[in-house]
C-alpha cells in the first residue's frame, strides 16, 4: 500500500546549539558556585537549552530528578542527559543524549581496526566569514571552525564558535570560542568592549575584565587553566 503525500510524515535530522553543564561532587558546593555565576551574569544562559553531563557522577535517579528541579528553579531548561544510566528512561527525566564527540570517542575505543590503521590528517574546516557587522539580538553559531567578523559585534549580539573568533572591529557583545571543547581556541578583536568572553566554558563578564584592557586591540586565550587577555604590541 502506498502512503499518499497528504498522510506522509517527514523526518529530518538537524543540529542545534545547546550549552553543556557538568556538575561536580559535592553537588551542594557546585550549586553554590553556579548561583555565584548567575549572580555575576544573570543573562548568561538567556533561556538557552542545556545538556546536563552526568558522566563520572555517582547519582541515584532520585538525586538526578532533584538536581534537575533545582536547575529549573534557577531558570535552566534541561534538554537532555549525557552520561546518565540507561535504566533511568522515563517521563520524569529528560531523554538520554550523546554528543558527536562522545559517539566518536566510543567508536574509537571499540574499533580494534582503527588502532592499527594509519592516522589520517583531517582537513581543517573552513571558517565562517561574516562580511558585515553583527547587530544586537543576532546570534551567530559555527560548530565546525573559526568565525571571522569583518566589522563589529554590537551589544546584545552573540558569537559562538567551535574554533577561534576574529573580530576586525569592536567586540561589544558576547563571544564564546572553543565552545565544543577546544582549549587552544582564541578570541581576537580590535577593540575590547565585550559583555562576556568565554573559551571552552571558562568565561569573564564585563565587570571581571581588567579595566586597562578595555578599548584595546587584544587576544584572549587559555593558559594554565585561566583566561589571559593580552594587548597586541
Amino acid at each position: 500500500m502506498t502512503i499518499s503525500e497528504a498522510n506522509a510524515i517527514r523526518f529530518r535530522g538537524r543540529s542545534y546549539f545547546a550549552l553543556t553543564l557538568t556538575p561536580e561532587a559535592p553537588l551542594c558546593g557546585w550549586l553554590k558556585r553556579l548561583d555565584a555565576c548567575l549572580a555575576r551574569s544573570p543573562g548568561f544562559f538567556c533561556a538557552s537549552p542545556v545538556i546536563l553531563d552526568l558522566e563520572g557522577l555517582e547519582l541515584a535517579k532520585s538525586d538526578a530528578v532533584e538536581l534537575i528541579e533545582s536547575l529549573a528553579q534557577r531558570g535552566l531548561r534541561i534538554l537532555g542527559l549525557e552520561g546518565a544510566s540507561a535504566q533511568w528512561c522515563g517521563v520524569d527525566l529528560p531523554p538520554a543524549i550523546a554528543s558527536r564527540e562522545a559517539r566518536a570517542h566510543k567508536m574509537a575505543k571499540t574499533s580494534a581496526a582503527e588502532a592499527f590503521s594509519a592516522p589520517l590528517i583531517p582537513k581543517p574546516p573552513p571558517p565562517l566569514i561574516i562580511e558585515e557587522p553583527v547587530r544586537s539580538g543576532q546570534c551567530v553559531t559555527h560548530a565546525q571552525g573559526d568565525v571571522i567578523v569583518i566589522g563589529s559585534v554590537a551589544s546584545g549580539a552573540e558569537i559562538v564558535a567551535a574554533g577561534s573568533i576574529h573580530v576586525y572591529g569592536a567586540l561589544r557583545g558576547r563571544a564564546m570560542a572553543g565552545a565544543y571543547g577546544d582549549e587552544s581556541a582564541r578570541i581576537f578583536c580590535r577593540k575590547l568592549e565585550a559583555e562576556l568572553i568565554a573559551i571552552n566554558g571558562l568565561y569573564q563578564t564585563a565587570d571581571e575584565i581588567e579595566a586597562r584592557m578595555r578599548l584595546l586591540p587584544v587576544q584572549i586565550r587559555l593558559a594554565g587553566g585561566a583566561m589571559r587577555i593580552t594587548p597586541f604590541e
